[in-house]
């Protein structure tokens, strides 16, 4: 029975070091910097891949410009969309992960400097000196001198006994050793931020007509729809166009309806969105639709007179002389004549006492088409107003705040990492024959050449006083 309690305590103690070690080696794993510089490469690399593969086109595109093969292979990869694929947001995890191991891993060395009390005076003292000068008066007349002058530079100062001499010590900027670890922050932050878009946030589009609501969109590249909880309405659309005929500026009116009542309004032109409830609606493509309202003449064969009508779909409206009435059915985009398709027209049905009704095609390019039925009155289109739908790309990306936030925490992280340096000085005074001898010593993380000019004014500045 001692047998069988100890082989099953020494299989658990293999069981519990073979853990250990594998969480170790994954520990070390992640706190490579070769994992860093890997997956860098390897985010760069598929990025420019994906500046010169169109994200999110039309299939047929890639088709024609690829080859069928091409484009399904692509499309097994996710690089048709590889911003949000799987293995795009895999390589972010990684050096997100990457980063903050690495962080963790220097952190307790960062934190000892930056709570220590300890100046390390015999560190500073083995450095060469920075400066040196005499001064006929005796040290304790410097003293007082020149530890309220450093003490104007330097948020830290102190004295020490070095006899039979003193010194002062002096330090400042302890706190910029955690630059580097808010820069870290920063990063993985950001890449935070990034997830947390690619997987809670979308992108999609809906065409709105003017005067028409919608309170749903169709996500980009599936056939899925997404509620918006809300309505949106396109109350009016302007189009200017250039004297070449290219659109100049298109310009949306939309507002936000809540069970019925408004609660946002704005008129939107591209790169100038309307925003609500974390929803960006952007201005991206406009078209016509077919008209509402359509101005019919009927014009006599046997005398000039052309009364106008100006007719909604479905609409129907009597013939002069009690001819007959005329119903406004459709609008069609390219109406097909005999196997001849000759442009935009306008359907209506006919119909007249004592004859069979019939439907007629009004077409917009030959305004005497409908001679041919070789009536008392022919029908033709005098003009219709234009309608149009505003075509608006929709998008949230709840980590966008994530992300600038991250971009603030990088610039204050960068300013501190590279322009502010931790620096220790030591004001040694030796008294000598009828004089002073004073020595500095000074130490930095960074910017030696600086901190040494800096030392030399400080040194000249201390003789003049």
């Amino acid at each position: 029975m001692t047998d069988k309690i100890l082989n099953e305590e020494v299989h658990l103690m293999k069981t519990a070091n073979r853990s250990k070690r594998m969480l170790d080696a994954l520990w070390d794993i992640f706190a490579s910097v070769k994992l860093t510089v890997v997956t860098l490469t390897l985010l760069a690399a598929t990025s420019v891949l994906g500046t010169f593969i169109p994200q999110k086109a039309d299939p047929s595109f890639y088709i024609r410009a690829y080859g069928e093969f091409a484009y399904r292979l692509m499309q097994v990869f996710d690089i048709l969309d590889m911003y949000y694929s799987w293995w795009f947001q895999t390589l972010i995890g990684i050096l997100a992960i990457n980063i903050t191991v690495c962080t963790i891993k220097r952190w307790p060395a960062i934190w000892k400097i930056v709570s220590s009390k300890n100046l390390r005076l015999e560190t500073i003292k083995k450095k060469s000196p920075i400066g040196e000068f005499s001064d006929p008066r005796h040290t304790d007349e410097l003293l007082p001198l020149y530890k309220a002058y450093i003490g104007k530079k330097y948020k830290r100062v102190e004295m020490s006994s070095e006899k039979p001499g003193m010194m002062i010590v002096a330090e400042k900027g302890r706190w910029t050793r955690l630059g580097v670890p808010a820069v870290h922050l920063s990063i993985v932050i950001i890449l935070a931020g990034a997830l947390i878009g690619s997987f809670l946030g979308f992108d999609g589009f809906v065409n709105i007509p003017e005067g028409q609501s919608a309170n749903s969109i169709r996500l980009r590249n599936s056939d899925a729809t997404l509620p918006l909880g809300f309505e949106v309405r396109c109350e009016d659309f302007d189009v200017s166009f250039y004297d070449s005929g290219s659109p100049k500026e298109f310009r949306s009116s939309l507002t936000i309806l809540e069970n019925g009542e408004k609660v946002a309004e704005k008129d939107i032109i591209v790169n100038d969105p309307l925003r609500y409830n974390g929803i960006n609606f952007f201005q991206s493509s406009y078209g016509q639709t077919p008209p509402n309202r359509v101005r019919i003449k009927f014009t006599s064969s046997k005398s000039n007179e052309s009364p106008l009508h100006n007719l909604s779909m479905g609409q129907t409206v009597g013939l002069p002389d009690g001819a007959g009435q005329f119903t406004l059915l459709r609008y069609t985009g390219n109406y097909s004549f005999r196997g001849t398709m000759i442009g935009e027209a306008i359907e209506g049905f006919l119909e007249k006492p004592g004859k069979e009704s019939q439907e007629i095609a009004l077409p917009l390019r030959f305004p005497t088409f409908d001679k041919m039925r070789k009536g008392d009155w022919f029908i033709s289109v005098d003009g219709y107003e234009d309608a149009f739908y505003t075509g608006l790309q929709v998008t949230k990306d709840p980590g966008v705040p994530i992300v600038y936030l991250g971009f603030v925490l990088l610039l204050v992280g960068c300013w501190i990492a590279f322009f502010m340096s931790h620096q220790k000085i030591v004001v040694d005074l030796q008294p000598s024959t009828n004089s002073s001898r004073i020595t500095i010593y000074g130490v930095t993380n960074r910017n030696r050449v600086g901190f040494e000019m800096a030392s030399h004014q400080l040194g000249e500045d201390l003789s003049k006083l």
